[in-house]
């Protein structure tokens, strides 16, 4: 493993932004060593992208002096590390045996329904990616869903349609203020 900053800066630099690398090297200043900042980092340049590239997964691995598959590793363990594409929104329906036994299976055939997409799809306009969450941590509210950053909890097919509704109406607002 390496010790130095990266033995390609070149790479690190031509494939991350300035702003990316500005985000990463805050956080690199707080820790013991760099590879200590995996999971930031990856959300940094998630944050940028919506997603890891494997360009990006392979620069910031160089520039953290890890291996790619060591980061790799990482970013696939954490459900919340998209390594591939995914909408403005990512909604995840939590589908842990708790939220089975609460309806899981009802309102994710009614998600899928309703925005027209299947699991680990995007919808055609890109605003929602529609994925399974392994557990969620609310089991005594399930069933729950996060759309964003959003936990949703105590789900049925009504209130799934309120919180897109809501989702939907704010992203239609014109430069007024007012709803289109």
């Amino acid at each position: 493993m390496m010790n130095s900053k990266t033995d390609n800066p070149l790479q690190a630099t031509s494939v991350l932004t300035p702003a990316e690398l500005a985000e990463i090297d805050k956080e690199i200043s707080h820790a013991p060593y760099r590879a200590a900042v995996a999971i930031d980092a990856l959300k940094i340049v998630q944050k940028h992208h919506r997603w890891v590239s494997d360009e990006s997964l392979n620069a910031l691995a160089d520039y953290l002096g890890m291996s790619p598959a060591e980061l790799d590793g990482i970013a696939t363990f954490y459900n919340l590390i998209y390594r591939r594409p995914v909408g403005e929104e990512v909604i995840s329906l939590c589908d842990s045996v708790t939220c089975w036994i609460m309806g899981y299976n009802k309102l994710q055939q009614h998600i899928i329904k309703r925005l027209d997409v299947g699991l680990g799809e995007t919808t055609d306009d890109d605003r929602y990616t529609f994925l399974p969450a392994p557990c969620l941590g609310a089991c005594d509210r399930a069933p729950v869903m996060m759309v964003g950053n959003e936990l949703h909890q105590n789900l049925d097919e009504a209130k799934i349609d309120q919180i897109l509704k809501v989702k939907s109406s704010t992203s239609d607002v014109n430069n007024n203020g007012r709803q289109e």
